[in-house]
């Protein structure tokens, strides 16, 4: 077998070339991040073996300083290794108690890891084009973490510039109440606002739910507020909300091409009542290709959702807690799944309920319930089944 090892980096790339006998054919080499770098290091390889099947590729996960080399080495065949860097990271402690890290370094230690660890998983080209699901559904994250910020910010100036706003109303945060608090976003605003204008904007921004009543009820109430008048804070509430906006339009439009994907990919995950597509699609390109996991337990600890155990001797922690390594976005994205999915259906319910009525604490019986919902899909993704409900 021949063993390359790559430490990558932003501009460049550390190489080295062995054999399984641990003979060294190419000692640590240096390739620019280019195609031209590319190509020496596929021309290196191949001239020590033609055979694809006989040559093993490592390199350590870099996020996306490592996609483009990645791309290549598999769009050439050969197969193709993604470290944990804190895997490497305590196997190259385990080799030396000196505290030495260079990047030739790691090269070598990253080919000698591949080497001796035989249960390793090479990188399919399933993974790779699962990149672009995982881009979009962390950037969904990301947005819609944004825009919740955004959102406690309204709250926090409507409590300073119309209190009362909120007992009139379902809801800060629907289209009818932006309008309005981006025309007239104090209550003195409201107060002195013309009440055609208000109910215009009210009839119109609510699709005929609020008219005159509603602007003269907002008006009467906007008079004996207690909010207080503040420039600063109206335009910062204006500016919040024309952001909040923004952002929505951005996640909807990412929705709509997540939506695409996930219907494309034939899963059938999204029978399982309380399952969103953005839900779904997080969990799938957190996870990846199902192939590389033999059980459910395995996706359990690759969650970091599986429980951490300690021993020695006579002791033995009592009341182990998740590991959470591994994704945090995989461990939101099932939190929240099996939240939706226990109140939507009833067998989970049901367990949800049982684990309670053992005394357990609600997160320690939701993270029971969660166990069983990565079970389920587990067997669906693996069998592309329908969801049956048992009831």
């Amino acid at each position: 077998m021949i063993i390359v090892g790559i430490d990558v980096a932003k501009d460049k790339h550390d190489c080295v070339i062995m054999n399984s006998e641990n003979e060294v054919l190419f000692d640590v080499f240096n390739i620019p991040n280019s195609i031209e770098g590319f190509e020496l290091l596929l021309a290196n390889i191949k001239s020590v073996s033609d055979d694809s099947d006989k040559i093993k590729v490592g390199l350590e996960a870099t996020g996306h300083y490592c996609y483009n080399l990645l791309g290549f080495l598999l769009n050439n065949g050969l197969t193709t290794y993604v470290l944990n860097p804190l895997h490497t990271n305590l196997y190259r402690k385990s080799l030396s108690l000196r505290k030495t890290k260079t990047d030739k370094i790691d090269a070598r230690v990253i080919a000698s890891m591949i080497m001796s660890c035989a249960d390793l998983k090479p990188y399919t080209s399933t993974l790779y084009h699962n990149e672009e699901l995982k881009s979009m559904t962390r950037y969904r994250f990301d947005r819609a973490s944004e825009r919740a910020k955004l959102k406690s910010s309204v709250a926090r100036l409507v409590t300073i510039l119309f209190p009362e706003l909120e007992k009139l109303i379902p809801t800060l945060h629907g289209k009818s109440v932006y309008a309005l608090l981006s025309e007239f976003p104090s209550a003195a605003h409201v107060a002195s606002a013309n009440l055609k204008r208000l109910t215009n904007l009210l009839y119109t921004a609510s699709k005929g739910h609020y008219g005159r009543d509603k602007a003269v009820q907002l008006k009467e109430t906007a008079k004996r507020s207690i909010g207080t008048l503040m420039p600063a804070k109206a335009l910062e509430l204006r500016h919040t909300i024309s952001l909040i906006e923004v952002l929505t339009a951005e996640i909807n439009e990412v929705d709509a091409e997540i939506r695409k994907i996930i219907d494309e990919s034939g899963t059938t995950l999204t029978t399982i009542p309380g399952l969103s597509y953005a839900t779904v699609s997080a969990i799938l390109a957190e996870i990846g290709d199902f192939s590389n996991f033999e059980n459910p337990d395995k996706v359990l600890a690759f969650a970091g959702m599986s429980p951490s155990t300690y021993q020695s001797g006579q002791l033995t922690n009592c009341y182990s807690h998740m590991e959470k390594r591994g994704s945090k976005y995989l461990r939101y994205a099932l939190y929240n799944a099996t939240k939706y999915v226990c109140y939507w259906d009833k067998t989970f319910a049901d367990y949800l309920a049982k684990k309670r009525a053992e005394g357990k604490h609600y997160n320690v019986a939701l993270s029971h319930a969660g166990k069983k919902l990565v079970r389920l899909i587990f067997a669906l993704e693996k069998s592309r089944q329908v969801y049956q409900p048992a009831y």
